[in-house]
């Protein structure tokens, strides 16, 4: 069995969570609870947003944790220059991929994603950054035109591709062919970011994770937006249990963690 590998991103879709806004000094703790815990990777956060989301970001890069950290990016050049001016050079730049994204929300054509996608992973790749590509509303997009992305992405020297269930439709089934289907076309890593809109969501990232995807997103709690993202700790037994993968998580700094975004998230019943 491969070992698949956590990223927690509930810096950027746990605060999505309705009500919910972390201070600067709570994401950083909550950055370095993660990092105590063991995830692989963290995502710090959006420095496009703003000064204040740069600030926090810039805290959480000096601490010099094990996981590596890296931001979330639209692929456009001031997004960019937003990660860089933090300081980073693990970018992640994510691009629309279903014909319902691109028509209805921003009248774009297939070939202005790749267009896109393309000057941002090269801009981003001129100043050395390590970069991964994300596939949003992957899920209800056509794998041919998803294929030709994860291809360009390749090409372009991307390290992974993050397949997108962004609106939480998928079942196990659905999650396991697809994913199947991308570790067999594409050489670089897969990723897998799921929603819980039909309580799916742990379920759909242990079939990914059976279908070979090599890295599972996840949130502290499950948080995030609408019904939420793939629960950290659901997560964490589930590969142990069912596919006999050992995280080697520190399950007493696990514990601390959940407690802690618990209490700042104003979640108690969601973390209990």
């Amino acid at each position: 069995m491969h070992s698949t590998k956590i990223i927690d991103v509930t810096l950027r879709d746990g605060e999505q969570t309705p009500g919910v806004a972390f201070t600067l000094q709570e994401k950083v703790m909550i950055a370095k609870m993660l990092d105590e815990v063991g995830v692989s990777e963290i995502e710090a956060g959006i420095p496009a947003m703003g000064e204040i989301e740069q600030e926090s970001i810039r805290a959480i890069i000096a601490l010099n944790l094990k996981s590596t950290v890296f931001t979330w990016n639209r692929p456009v050049l001031e997004d960019i220059k937003a990660s860089l001016a933090c300081g980073l050079k693990n970018i992640h730049i994510s691009v629309p991929v279903s014909e319902i994204q691109l028509r209805y929300k921003l009248n774009k054509s297939r070939s202005w994603v790749l267009e896109k996608l393309k000057k941002a992973v090269e801009y981003a790749s001129g100043f050395g950054c390590r970069i991964t590509v994300g596939t949003e509303d992957a899920s209800r997009a056509d794998i041919e035109f998803l294929l030709e992305v994860a291809f360009l992405a390749q090409d372009l020297g991307a390290v992974r591709l993050r397949y997108c269930d962004t609106v939480g439709i998928l079942d196990p089934f659905n999650t396991f062919d697809v994913i199947k289907r991308l570790k067999q076309n594409v050489e670089i890593d897969i990723e897998f970011h799921g929603h819980n809109d039909f309580g799916m969501a742990t379920a759909n990232a242990l079939a990914a994770a059976k279908a070979g995807a090599d890295y599972i997103d996840t949130t502290v709690a499950g948080l995030g937006e609408r019904a939420g993202n793939t629960d950290l700790n659901e997560l964490n037994r589930v590969l142990r249990y069912f596919l006999s993968i050992n995280s080697e998580f520190d399950e007493e700094a696990f514990k601390k963690l959940v407690d802690y975004v618990a209490r700042a998230s104003g979640r108690l019943a969601l973390c209990s």
